[in-house]
């Protein structure tokens, strides 16, 4: 089973979280950084490449072996969904047609959806914005896993079963932490990914429908891209609750590693973080980062330091929240 976990509680903290603060400053500091701001006008084109390449992908493996479609969707389709994953992301923050069409970019969420298989793209902006909002809460930060889990996984084999099942986790866990009523794009998201599906298998069969779920799940787990999940917002080092990632897999994420660049700059696209860094170096190479995913999750895994409980988290302080609405 391997050791249990060093760790029996969450990390408490009575400070506000750290972006905020560090924003604030980087801006008097460097004031051109504002210039950054915006949408990411080639976001479009790139999901859309992601989509048709998904749809060839699927039809040439229609008659495939299992096999063959397993590690085709481990390989490669898992990849770009994984990827289309952080695309979504960023059209979370309205970066495919900018701010003032926040209703485009909730379709194009949508769209750019279909290829994983499962409907995502809505839900995860339902609750995303508030993690910027309120990073840490015990109660308005979802990202943070619940407390059933901390202790159910923390030992070396459950913190590896909670690795394989974090796609599960990290959809299911705001259900139970924070219900919300199901909205209208909600709805209009599950009947075009249901449709989508059908159509999929309607036309290039079961196997293809198979390969770009299984992808999408097996990708979201054990799989070198999803580090990211756990090298975000997980303590590695006593009193840092945001680390960037500065490896090459930032060029298939659109930059989702440059996480503390991302919560400092939430409407700065993916594709100028780098810039924030190299504008502002003094704000950020001095604080911890990681270098590989793949080391993260087996740090994760193996180190009794590191857990479910390696989250910082806040007290909530009757927090009021206004609408959902978009940045």
């Amino acid at each position: 089973m391997g050791q249990v976990s060093s760790r029996k509680d969450f990390d408490w903290v009575e400070i506000e979280e750290p972006h905020k603060t560090r924003r604030k400053l980087i801006l008097e500091a460097h004031p051109e950084i504002k210039e950054l701001m915006g949408h990411d006008p080639s976001l479009k084109y790139k999901v859309t490449i992601m989509v048709l390449v998904q749809l060839i992908s699927a039809y040439y493996l229609r008659d495939s072996h299992w096999s063959l479609i397993l590690v085709t969707a481990y390989c490669w389709g898992g990849v770009i969904n994984h990827s289309m994953a952080l695309a979504i992301h960023e059209i979370s923050h309205n970066m495919a047609f900018g701010h003032f069409y926040p209703f485009a970019n909730r379709l194009f969420g949508i769209f750019g959806n279909s290829v994983m298989g499962i409907p995502y793209s809505t839900m995860f902006k339902k609750y995303h914005l508030e993690h910027h909002r309120y990073q840490g809460d015990e109660y308005l930060d979802v990202d943070i896993p619940t407390k059933f889990e901390a202790i159910f996984f923390n030992r070396t084999l459950t913190k590896l079963i909670w690795v394989i099942l974090q796609p599960y986790f990290y959809a299911i866990r705001p259900l139970f932490i924070r219900p919300k009523p199901i909205t209208s794009l909600e709805i209009i998201n599950f009947t075009f990914q249901f449709a989508f599906d059908v159509i999929i298998y309607h036309f290039f069969g079961f196997k293809s429908m198979m390969y770009l779920i299984v992808g999408t799940l097996l990708a979201m787990g054990m799989h070198p891209l999803a580090g990211h999940f756990i090298s975000e917002h997980y303590v590695f080092k006593d009193g840092f609750e945001t680390y960037s990632y500065y490896g090459p897999l930032n060029l298939l994420t659109f930059n989702v590693g440059y996480h503390n660049e991302h919560h400092d700059f939430p409407n700065i696209p993916g594709c100028k973080l780098p810039l924030v860094k190299k504008i502002a170096p003094e704000f950020y190479d001095n604080l911890p980062c990681h270098n590989s995913w793949v080391k993260v999750i087996y740090e994760f895994i193996t180190n009794p330091n590191i857990g479910p409980y390696a989250r910082i988290k806040r007290r909530n302080n009757n927090n009021v929240l206004g609408n959902d609405k978009d940045e």
